[in-house]
């Protein structure tokens, strides 16, 4: 603990830097300055409405600048925008480090670092920003002996077609630690701040550490103890003297040997905890650690082949192995290739979706499933993969009645990106902590589970190739092979229906008979490859053409499907569609505000509403207990609803929220909800005073 007389002390730095920052002269841009900026704009987007504007800033050798909450001393930056400022959303600031100065704990950066400003400008407003944006930005930068004042007038220049700036944005945008995809607890335990981290058991910290976003809550100097709890890290901090705590809390979990490894996260007042395993300071997990997690991604990809978008395949591929009888050097190269097949696949869109969150993307595992051309692709890849089970046309790799299978080590790669591409609609036990995981840890580490997930998923075809004894276990071939593969059509036409059903649900009608129509044109030119296949008159490279222009042509003349508010759905709660302005005006009724984020893809999503959402029990409960309920669907890509699941710290669906009347903060309920999961929650709600009468009244509160 600090000694008592450091509250004043720093009270009186405080004072003396305020004083000095707001006299002293404005430094102009270009003028001598211990710690330099910059405004880059590296990002625009959608016509140009949404922005990310960088703010550099360089500190000179021995100087350094300061994080929004700089700890005990220091000042946090200010910034006065040239535009109006609800258009700027909140910077986002990598990863800060230590510094402690007689006593006083800083949070400062001593190298490079830039600051990420999200800005999105109102449609009908782009005609009014054609001039630069400025910003008048004021900083302090300090060494360990003295602190200086600086401001400077920025304006902003793009710096996107710069030589080496798409390295140098990629390295800023990989510094933002990222969101954890669940939110975190905090209550106040006697003189301490207990905050319970929903971070995986298996997950390696090494010499951990909080920084607290909300000035004035904690006692920065003072030592922090760690413990584990299951897949919960438990965090004690001393209160600071006469702090009450907040709302809600934000910050940062840094970890790790290398310089800005860490997460963000967002916690909401509940239930802590009590400490469990303590942590020694020293790396917890490792590599033992990371093995663990690339162990669950393994298994979850071995999950993932039962799984009815995949089995088929790999068994197909397994019985078209047991025909060949080829040598066990053939077998081991089929083996080989069909693993790098789904290693690659599975990297590529590991890769894309580490790169996306590094661009300040909430995305997840399903993520391009809110895209329709991936919709439309997957749609006529399954009924492809559906009509080549039923015999209509041979794939090569995959091919059961002849000899040999065709394509060697060029088909069985292109078959091993088949089943990682289909099985991307999946999910399965052991994923969930695997790739929750990935999202937080460095890339070479998150690339290692994503290789793991691809690892799991090839393992049975792989075991296949290089154990002879299991080979020789397989069914001796016979016509019985036929059969089975036209029983293996069923599992892929349920798959076929049920992305049919999506492209329904994301399109409307007229949209989803438009894409089964470019599938039917399709089938009919697989039906012609067929015939020329068996009649072996070399005439099918012209359906293979044909098939791709029909595909090709699926993506140029099919129209944008309706946005989501030109859809709609229907639903018993009678919901409103979510939006920041919607959700306020819900809760300012002083009625309890029940808050869900859904979306089609989302098995889960679907589960809750029928088992516990789309109920006559729940609505009747709600309308007893005046509850109004508020849905956001994200089916689609949202920008609004994205920035709202990050404030909550999640990255993705479901998501239910549940406001008492008159509560500041939500409670944020369990994702896999029981059948009397709301009922009860809107009974209770009733019995308050509060929330009665508000019910009874139409007066907004």
């Amino acid at each position: 603990m600090r000694a008592s007389s450091l509250p004043g002390i720093r009270a009186l730095f405080l004072a003396v830097l305020l004083a000095a920052f707001l006299v002293s002269p404005v430094r102009a841009q270009g003028g001598e300055q211990h710690v330099k900026a910059q405004l880059q704009l590296i990002e625009s987007g959608d016509g140009g409405s949404e922005r990310t504007y960088a703010l550099v800033f360089d500190p000179e050798p021995g100087w350094h600048g300061y994080w929004r909450n700089p700890g005990d001393a220091g000042l946090p930056m200010r910034l006065d925008w040239s535009w109006p400022q609800d258009w700027f959303g909140e910077p986002e600031y990598p990863v800060p480090g230590q510094l402690v100065i007689g006593g006083l704990m800083n949070h400062v950066y001593e190298r490079e670092y830039a600051v990420l400003v999200p800005v999105r400008i109102p449609e009908g407003r782009l005609r009014g920003v054609d001039e630069p944006l400025t910003v008048q930005a004021s900083w302090l930068a300090c060494t360990d002996k003295i602190c200086v004042p600086e401001r400077a007038t920025l304006t902003a220049r793009d710096m996107r077609a710069a030589p080496g700036s798409a390295a140098r944005i990629a390295r800023w945008r990989s510094a933002i630690p990222p969101l954890i995809d669940r939110a975190a607890r905090f209550e106040v335990q006697g003189d301490a701040l207990a905050l319970a981290i929903p971070v995986p058991a298996s997950f390696a910290l090494a010499d951990p550490h909080v920084f607290l976003g909300e000035r004035d809550v904690i006692d920065y100097a003072a030592s922090q103890s760690f413990s584990r709890s299951g897949d919960t890290l438990v965090v004690r901090v001393p209160l600071a003297e006469g702090a009450t705590a907040p709302d809600r809390l934000t910050g940062i979990l840094a970890y790790g040997e290398s310089e800005g490894a860490g997460f963000r996260f967002a916690a909401a007042p509940g239930p802590v905890p009590e400490a469990g395993t303590p942590l020694d300071g020293a790396a917890q997990g490792g590599l033992a650690g990371l093995a663990l997690l690339v162990l669950g991604a393994v298994l979850g990809g071995l999950i993932l082949n039962v799984m009815p978008c995949v089995f088929p395949i790999l068994s197909l591929k397994a019985l078209s192995l047991a025909k060949a009888g080829g040598t066990e050097r053939a077998a081991r190269r089929d083996a080989l290739a069909y693993t790098a097949g789904v290693l690659v696949a599975c990297l590529a869109l590991g890769g894309v979706l580490l790169a996306l969150r590094a661009a300040g993307l909430q995305v997840g595992w399903a993520f391009q499933l809110q895209q329709p051309g991936v919709l439309i692709a997957l749609f006529l890849l399954a009924c492809a993969i559906t009509a080549n089970f039923l015999g209509v046309f041979e794939v090569p790799g995959l091919a059961i009645s002849g000899g040999a299978p065709a394509g060697g080590a060029g088909g069985s790669f292109a078959t091993g990106l088949l089943a990682a591409f289909v099985a991307t609609p999946c999910t399965g036990p052991f994923m969930a902590a695997a790739l929750g995981a990935a999202l937080v840890l460095p890339p070479a580490a998150a690339l290692a589970l994503f290789g793991g997930l691809g690892l799991g998923l090839a393992l049975p075809f792989l075991l296949l190739g290089f154990v002879p004894a299991l080979r020789a276990r397989l069914p001796r071939p016979g016509a019985w092979m036929e059969r089975f593969r036209r029983w293996m059509a069923v599992p892929m036409g349920l798959t076929v229906l049920a992305l049919g059903w999506l492209l329904w649900r994301v399109g409307g009608t007229g949209w989803a008979l438009s894409v089964a129509a470019i599938a039917v044109v399709l089938l009919c030119l697989l039906v012609l490859l067929g015939r020329s296949q068996r009649a072996m008159d070399g005439r099918g490279l012209l359906p293979v053409l044909a098939a791709t222009a029909a595909v090709l042509a699926a993506f140029v003349v099919l129209p944008s499907p309706p946005t989501q508010s030109e859809r709609g759905s229907d639903s018993l709660l009678e919901p409103r569609p979510f939006t920041a302005a919607s959700l306020a005006e819900a809760r300012a009724t002083g009625r309890p505000v029940f808050v869900w984020f859904t979306a089609d893809w989302c098995l889960t999503c679907k589960v809750n509403e029928e088992v516990a959402i789309e109920r006559e029990a729940t609505r009747d409960a709600f309308e007893r207990a005046g509850v109004v309920s508020v849905r956001g669907d994200w089916t689609r890509p949202d920008p609004e609803i994205t920035r709202f699941l990050a404030e909550q710290g999640v990255a993705g669906v479901p998501l239910y929220l549940w406001y008492d009347a008159g509560a500041t903060a939500p409670e944020q309920l369990p994702q896999v909800l029981g059948p009397d999961a709301l009922v009860s929650r809107a009974e209770a709600a009733r019995r308050l005073p509060l929330a009665r009468s508000g019910a009874d009244s139409n007066t907004p509160r």
